[in-house]
């Protein structure tokens, strides 16, 4: 039997499959950008549309899922990630 492995999009709020999501993977105060998704730590997705990327930023969808100020830094290899799609 295959699981199907469902996340919700911080920015939209949509349900999709894991493998068509862009995790974001919090360790030890430090964020990084997780493509293999295989990273440990504390997680959050975002679609891979670059839509959706975009808007994290403006939005600040990370700071309201980890609960803490995560820097602009993530935000702007999310928006090079989407530029470079």
């Amino acid at each position: 039997m295959h699981i199907k492995r469902e996340r919700r999009c911080c920015v939209c709020r949509s349900t999709k499959q894991q493998k068509e999501m862009i995790r974001v993977a919090k360790i030890n105060d430090e964020f990084y950008l997780d493509l293999n998704q295989k990273l440990d730590g504390r997680g959050a997705y975002v679609c891979d549309l670059s839509e959706c990327l975009l808007e994290a930023k403006k939005r600040k969808a990370l700071n309201r899922t980890f609960k803490c100020d995560v820097g602009n830094e993530i935000y702007v290899k999310l928006e090079e990630y989407a530029k470079n799609k």
